[in-house]
């Protein structure tokens, strides 16, 4: 009976055993096809390319920076924001000198004389024409250039805007200052037709007084039509006016 308990538990056991160690064996077979090449091959990613690196012109010196050119400083957005900076610091007369030296039919030639000018007091008509030529260009401006150009012609854009705005606010207050002295004058007019009307009541109102004063010191006040008429009647009206009565007969 021992013996058969025994036996029973080393068959459970075993079993047991081989269980815990087919999945080991799998696993370790796998291992190594994968180390022998036969397993499912992964691609190793390329390391991504080193992004070149731009120029930094915002250090550099003014007058060195209109005299650079060439496709890599042009097409570089820290070259013009450069010279923005630099055209704000020139005067009118510099800028516009600095500006007849680019005369070219190219976009770096239109975006550099639009950055000079702006600064230099130019006219409404003028800023709205190198506006225009700028637009002209606006499909040859490259990529990097772009967002930087698009920036710049919203803001004369907007300058364009604000001096027209001006025009009209100042014709606007030129036009209320016009209507304003003409009220004025009007009202001028007004109180000294006021005033003459006033002083023609007032003499009229003396004159009636003095009338009215000068009967009261005569007594000379008629209240009767038959004394008014006896008044202007000549004496010998009135005898005639007696003899003409018939004689009143006494019985």
């Amino acid at each position: 009976m021992k013996k058969m308990m025994i036996k029973a538990a080393w068959r459970s056991a075993l079993n047991t055993a081989r269980w815990l160690i087919f999945p080991a064996a799998l696993l370790l077979a796998g291992c190594m096809a994968d180390k022998e090449g036969y397993g499912p091959s992964v691609k190793a990613e390329a390391p991504p390319p080193l992004q070149k690196q731009m120029t930094d012109y915002l250090n550099v010196d003014c007058q060195a920076l209109w005299h650079i050119k060439g496709q890599a400083a042009e097409t570089n957005p820290l070259y013009w924001l450069r010279g923005i900076g630099c055209a704000e610091r020139l005067s009118p007369a510099d800028a516009r000198a600095l500006a007849r030296r680019w005369d070219e039919g190219t976009w770096q030639a239109a975006l550099r004389q639009s950055i000079l000018l702006a600064k230099a007091r130019i006219t409404p008509q003028e800023r709205r024409l190198y506006t225009t030529k700028l637009d002209n260009f606006s499909y040859d401006i490259p990529g990097q250039v772009r967002p930087l150009f698009q920036l710049w012609r919203d803001g004369q854009l907007r300058e364009l805007e604000l001096v027209q705005s001006r025009g009209r606010y100042a014709a606007l207050q030129q036009s209320a200052d016009r209507d304003l002295d003409a009220l004025r004058q009007r009202e001028k007019q007004l109180r000294a037709q006021l005033e003459q009307t006033t002083r023609q009541l007032q003499n009229l109102t003396d004159i009636e007084r003095q009338l009215s004063n000068r009967k009261t010191a005569s007594g000379y006040l008629p209240t009767d039509k038959n004394e008014k008429h006896d008044e202007l009647t000549a004496p010998g009206d009135k005898k005639r006016e007696n003899a003409a009565q018939p004689e009143e007969i006494t019985p």
